[in-house]
């Protein structure tokens, strides 16, 4: 996951509420100032159900039921409506990215040190690691027509990828339905837009790991993400862990980059997109070349490779922060 915070140009956007949820800050803009509350409140509400469905830190969650279960043999349980439609989206982003973004993840993470909510990992010292990370793949979990999920012994699904992007299109979809104006809504770092358009677009910022404003991008009817390999890590035995799985391997990715931005027409394809790159390394600007993803790889040392279209970074002087209305500020996936 990601976290972010808005600088906002009221002359452009009326409107801007902030809060917090699973784990990080969220935050929502209107074009319609009387369309700002209700918002806020069914995107809490939203929030709220996603985590009590699908959060694996919560013991009464569905998903840590699930788990429970398959600790010993294989498993199986009737999902709520809620859980069977983050674990489609969840589905979709792995045939999409090839198998390379596994939602059967949750046991490498725990052998890796991510076993705890983050704030908790960030918070220790060290962590010894004591098994290599074992990923039954994401295939070995079936959904039957009744909503029957049939997952292989040792599952603990994990949505991180997946989960918060998904909910940011599902509110974004919402609010156009139920409200006036237009809405971009930003969870953690996972952007999507909705209904009426500001003039001149959506203006988005994107940050580095160390809060410096890189770019202020646009953008109208589409969605943008940032997934980071620097925030989110902590320090292990066997050196710096971080909560991105390489499912061919059930081991913590290599830092090749310090953090993927892409756009698409939905925040869980673009952050499908940027995750996958983090896990392919040196192959993911071909890999993204062939897909028509258009990214912004920033490598550790700050250099960046862009592919299909997207700006280069000095293409932008000095961006003033006021001219972006909203701030990307990656803490992860």
């Amino acid at each position: 996951m990601s976290s972010s915070t808005a600088v906002l140009d009221r002359s452009t956007v009326p409107a801007v509420g902030t809060f917090r949820a699973i784990g990080t800050s969220h935050e929502i803009l209107a074009t319609r100032p009387e369309a700002l509350e209700p918002a806020l409140r069914y995107a809490q509400d939203h929030l709220a159900a996603v985590d009590a469905a699908c959060s694996r830190f919560r013991g009464d969650s569905e998903i840590s039921r699930l788990a429970d279960l398959a600790a010993d043999s294989d498993a199986w349980c009737y999902g709520s409506p809620l859980l069977l439609d983050y674990l489609e989206a969840a589905r979709h982003g792995a045939r999409i990215s090839d198998g390379l973004v596994d939602f059967n993840v949750g046991t490498a993470l725990v052998d890796a040190g991510y076993d705890e909510d983050m704030d908790a990992v960030l918070a220790r010292d060290h962590f010894l690691v004591t098994a290599v990370g074992h990923v039954p793949g994401w295939e070995r979990v079936t959904v039957t027509g009744s909503g029957r999920i049939n997952v292989p012994q040792g599952t603990l699904l994990d949505f991180g990828a997946t989960a918060k992007a998904h909910a940011a299109d599902m509110i974004a979809r919402t609010l156009a339905m139920r409200l006036p104006g237009g809405f971009l809504v930003n969870l953690g770092g996972d952007i999507a837009t909705s209904g009426e358009i500001p003039d001149g677009g959506w203006n988005v910022g994107i940050e580095a790991a160390d809060g410096a404003l890189r770019q202020v991008v646009a953008i109208t009817n589409q969605a943008i993400t940032t997934s980071s390999t620097q925030k989110r890590a902590w320090s292990t035995d066997r050196g710096v862990a971080n909560h991105i799985i390489d499912p061919r391997t059930g081991l913590v990715v290599e830092r090749v980059w310090g953090q993927a931005s892409c756009v698409a027409a939905t925040a869980l394809e673009a952050n499908t997109a940027s995750t996958a790159a983090l896990v392919l390394g040196a192959e993911a600007p071909y890999w993204l070349a062939e897909r028509g993803v258009s990214a912004r790889l920033e490598r550790l040392d700050g250099s960046v490779v862009t592919v299909n279209g997207w700006p280069e970074d000095d293409a932008f002087d000095a961006p003033d922060p006021r001219e972006s209305q909203s701030t990307m500020k990656p803490e992860g996936v």
